[in-house]
Order: structure tokens, then sequence, then C-alpha cells
């Protein structure tokens, strides 16, 4: 009989893995580990950097985080390979943020009956 210690692929092979895939996964998984550093550093630098419009500082906040969470659910998740379950959960998500969008726009002047819009000045 043969020993179930050693697999087809030799001693080398653990569970189907090799040592070469095994590290290049960890290089992968360190240079998205230091690419989240980055953006934590970039994150915290932007904190203490006045831009002219609130716009552009809250694009900025959401394009920083949304690559890092992006590098998290992709890599470290192991969602980069579930393609179909991530775009048809996309598909709904869009589907329902431009029906609440719609939604918002089409009733944001459907005021009741009697009601008055008052502007309230805050210095």
């Amino acid at each position: 009989m043969s020993d179930p210690s050693h697999s087809a692929h030799g001693p080398s092979d653990t569970h189907g893995h090799d040592d070469h895939d095994v590290a290049s996964h960890l290089k992968t998984y360190w240079a998205v580990f230091a690419a989240l550093l980055v953006g934590t550093v970039l994150t915290v630098l932007m904190a203490k950097v006045q831009f002219n419009s609130v716009a552009l500082t809250v694009c900025i906040a959401l394009f920083i985080a949304t690559v890092k969470a992006f590098l998290v659910a992709g890599f470290f998740m192991h969602l980069l390979s579930e393609k179909k379950t991530i775009y048809a959960v996309m598909a709904v998500t869009v589907f329902f943020f431009f029906a609440l969008g719609g939604l918002t726009l089409w009733a944001m002047h459907d005021m009741p009956q009697k009601t008055e819009t008052k502007t309230l000045y805050v210095p």
C-alpha cells in the first residue's frame, strides 16, 4: 500500500499546493498589505489637507476607501474568483441605487397641502 502522508506530487505538495504556488500567493498578500498601508497613510494625510470644495474632499476620501475595500475584498476575501456572484450582487445594488435615487428626486417637491417652505439662516 502507498503511504498516505505523501501525495502523487511529492513531499513538497501540501493540500494541492506546491512551494512555488504558496510563495506566489505570499508575494501577492504582502503587496496588497503594503498597498493598504500606503492607503491608510494617504487617508491620514488627506484628513489634514484643506480643499476648496467639500465635494472634492468627499470624492478623494471615497476613492481611497474604494481602492482599499477592493483590495481587502478581492484578495484577502478571495472574491476576485467569484465573478458571477459579484456581478449579480452589483447589478441588484446598482438597480436599487438608481431606483431609490429616482424616487427621491420624484418626491423632492411633493409637499403636503398648506405647507410652507422655510429657509433657515445659520451663520
